[in-house]
């Protein structure tokens, strides 16, 4: 038994611990490596056949996105029903305003990837805050669809537009035709209150193609002037991306106000 604290037969001590350097070293008494990084967990169901996970950080804070593992894992709750009253709940146009472009999965981890996490772009959450807390796309905002629509003044949407990069100011669009009010030869321009010229890329969803809030949201954006070749609308929204496995964080909920002195 002695023999077995022999530093000579450490290289046999590696064979019989299947390589382990850290398992190996402390049987021999020597100070132990560092341990080698965790493997990465195996994927059979990856997003693409290339493409396990995707991993950005936004803010400081770092998310991955990947797919549910379980292959028999199936949509239970609200977001597993068919039917839904029309309206308000009608099936929506695959376009949601002229102009603005219609993404899927793919683009939308793409625009985290390339322009949310650089800072250049930001993924808004367009439902109402009660859909918000129960679970959002990874790196989103939220912005309810209604601050959009509220008045130029109001707080909130002066707190959104800065969010956003827009500035007090002026703009005046000659190319959007759904805000020209005349036609191109009549030279007619529509003048707007904001300066969208440092206006960052924005991408909205709500619960899916069901759903209303990200468009009124997007009609609401394009009618205070925000260029529409800066918008993007995932119709699939929360629903398709439930339905696809794909990762979902649920936000910190803010905490409970302090109970006066006393009182239980």
């Amino acid at each position: 038994m002695e023999n077995i604290r022999l530093g000579a037969i450490s290289g046999i001590l590696l064979l019989v611990f299947g390589g382990n350097a850290y398992a190996a070293a402390a049987a021999t008494g020597n100070a132990a490596p560092a341990r080698p990084a965790a493997a990465p967990a195996k994927h059979d169901v990856n997003i693409t056949e290339f493409l396990p996970t995707v991993q950005f950080t936004v803010q400081g804070k770092t998310y991955t996105i990947d797919r549910i593992q379980d292959e028999n894992n199936e949509l239970t709750g609200g977001f597993a029903k068919t039917s839904r009253k029309c309206p308000p709940f009608c099936i929506h146009p695959m376009e949601a305003a002229p102009g603005v472009a219609t993404v899927g999965e793919m683009e939308l981890m793409e625009f985290l990837k390339n322009k949310v996490e650089k800072g250049a772009g930001l993924l808004i959450d367009a439902r109402a805050d009660s859909w918000y807390v129960k679970g959002t796309i990874p790196g989103s905002v939220n912005i309810p669809f209604t601050v959009f629509a509220a008045e130029e003044r109001d707080p909130k949407l002066l707190e959104a537009l800065k969010m956003l990069g827009v500035r007090p100011g002026e703009s005046i669009n000659w190319t959007d035709t759904s805000h020209r009010a005349m036609d191109d030869f009549n030279q007619h321009v529509r003048k707007f209150h904001w300066d969208f010229s440092n206006a960052k890329e924005v991408l909205l969803f709500c619960n899916g193609p069901w759903c209303d809030q990200s468009p009124r949201a997007i009609r609401s954006l394009i009618k205070l002037g925000y260029p529409v070749n800066k918008i993007y609308y995932y119709r699939g929204g929360i629903q398709d991306w439930l339905l696809l496995g794909l990762s979902v964080h649920i936000p910190p909920q803010p905490a409970a106000p302090a109970k006066p002195a006393g009182t239980r």
